[in-house]
């Protein structure tokens, strides 16, 4: 059963940054395409950047530019940075995994990505991220 463990939300001002971090522990043998989501109060939880296992990335247009996602794999470990962070940004980041599945190499992919790992992936507990004005 594999586990996600996501830390380093938080609050920060409008143009601050934070790293999130996804300790991973669990996998069993494959190919995992690994990323983030959010989601803001009343609103639908979305993809925010994928990262698959050959180190191909993709992000949501919201933050192209803005947000890193990259990948320790000796500490089995995933992260976001995020700079230039808007009140926009501010939601629960939850990191996932789904196994046997390619990731999006588009943002346009990020709906049919988001609906397999919900039926056949791994999620953490979620971290809080707010932007203040």
């Amino acid at each position: 059963q594999v586990q996600l463990v996501e830390s380093g939300g938080g609050s920060v001002q409008a143009g601050g940054s934070l790293r999130l971090s996804c300790a991973a522990s669990g996998y069993t043998y494959g190919r995992y395409c690994m990323g983030w989501f959010r989601q803001a109060p009343g609103k639908e939880r979305e993809g925010v950047a994928a990262r698959d296992g050959d180190g191909s990335t993709a992000y949501a247009d919201s933050v192209k530019g803005r947000f890193t996602i990259s990948q320790d794999n000796a500490k089995n470990t995933l992260y976001l940075q995020m700079n230039s962070l808007k009140p926009e940004d501010t939601a629960m980041y939850y990191c996932a995994a789904v196994r046997s599945f390619p990731c999006p190499t588009v943002p346009a992919d990020f709906g049919s990505w988001y609906h397999k790992t919900l039926s056949f992936g791994y999620w953490g507990q979620g971290t809080q991220v707010t932007v203040s004005s």
